[in-house]
């Protein structure tokens, strides 16, 4: 159930309940691709560190180990040891991603295993039971993600396999939770909007799939290549015509920036490895733009990465000390650098959260952004 506690123009405070704890929301989802987090974080970290709801990778957990494997160990929760919620993606960002491994067709895609080229087919029905064998909290549909750059027929005709695949997935995840041996029986579904950067595809899908009362609903085929400008103009076009009493979720987006343009444009959820994968390679988020550890003038820095951070990087460790790691290639330094990233953005969601329910989100937004003026 998705209950909005409190609004600002477009931009919404709200409470998602799910069967392994209530989300709050705006929120920021922290990737785990392969039922991990990059750079050695565990779940005891997770939970130091606030985070609501982990994302894992359908395509990736069912190359590696297998999603029966996972099945037979309890489900995702049971076998990382996460007790609260957890989104799984369908695989269909991989049909995006691994253009020279695959082959669409009406009935699904054909791969080639990105690990040892062996061929699978995943389609809408594969996608749910991949999914369900992993029991994550939300389930997302299986969908084409367009290029940006597309031309506006081969984007109308994916759109409309997208929709159709929808369906099937809707049947096929109804037919899931009623057997005896689903391990989530309220598993939940999300439906995917795409239609790279034309208007009238992205509001007339977005439509379409509202008729079919999935749980909540995504905006997909951002971020991919198109300005941020066509991105907060999609969004803005967009949102309007997504059920209002369902939760919006922004696919793979993204810097603290874009989070907060698209929050007032009123999206509830967010992931994106941005935080993870910029971390690992020394680059860290501070209320006072971007830094990266390399740089020479913080060898000899004592202070944190943050001044008054309360992670678990900033109120032990210098920059001096984790410049050295991440050198010396430590596997420590790319953990803490890690752990930072992932909190700032926490904390984040948190302060947009407590903005929200004063009424003086505009006011934190402009406030933030300037603070951040290089993220």
């Amino acid at each position: 159930m998705y209950r909005i506690l409190k609004r600002e123009g477009s931009a919404k405070r709200a409470e998602f309940e799910t069967v392994h704890g209530t989300i709050q929301t705006p929120v920021f989802m922290n990737v785990g691709t392969a039922a991990a987090i990059k750079g050695a974080v565990s779940t005891e970290d997770l939970e130091g560190i606030k985070t609501q709801v982990e994302l894992s990778n359908t395509y990736h957990l069912h190359v590696r180990p297998g999603d029966k494997i996972i099945k037979q160990l309890g489900g995702l929760h049971k076998f990382m040891s996460w007790n609260k919620p957890i989104l799984t993606d369908s695989g269909g960002f991989q049909v995006f991603s691994l253009a020279g491994l695959r082959k669409i067709k009406e009935e699904g895609v054909y791969f080639h295993s990105h690990v040892d080229g062996r061929k699978i087919f995943m389609g809408p029905e594969e996608s749910m039971q991949i999914q369900s064998n992993l029991a994550s909290t939300i389930a997302m549909a299986f969908d084409e993600c367009p290029s940006s750059v597309a031309d506006r027929s081969y984007v109308e005709a994916s759109v409309a396999r997208t929709s159709r695949w929808l369906e099937r997935c809707k049947r096929e995840m109804q037919r899931l939770n009623s057997l005896e041996d689903t391990i989530n029986k309220n598993q939940l579904l999300f439906g995917i909007n795409q239609g790279a950067v034309y208007d009238d595809i992205r509001i007339n899908h977005a439509k379409r799939i509202s008729e079919l009362e999935c749980d909540g609903y995504a905006l997909g085929g951002l971020a991919v290549g198109e300005s941020r400008e066509q991105m907060y103009h999609v969004i803005e076009e967009t949102v309007p015509y997504l059920p209002g009493d369902k939760p919006t979720y922004l696919m793979g987006v993204g810097t603290p920036a874009n989070i907060l343009e698209a929050v007032e444009r009123g999206v509830d959820f967010f992931d994106c490895v941005y935080p993870t994968r910029n971390g690992r390679h020394g680059h860290l988020y501070t209320n006072h733009g971007k830094i990266n550890l390399f740089n020479a003038q913080y060898e000899l820095d004592e202070r944190p990465i943050e001044e008054g951070c309360q992670c678990p990087a900033c109120r032990r460790y210098s920059r001096a000390y984790i410049r050295h790691l991440l050198k010396a290639k430590e596997m420590l330094g790319m953990r803490l650098c890690v752990l930072h990233n992932l909190y700032f953005y926490n904390t984040m969601m948190e302060e947009i959260r407590d903005a929200l329910d004063r009424g003086e989100f505009a006011a934190y937004k402009k406030r933030k952004l300037e603070g951040m003026q290089n993220l």
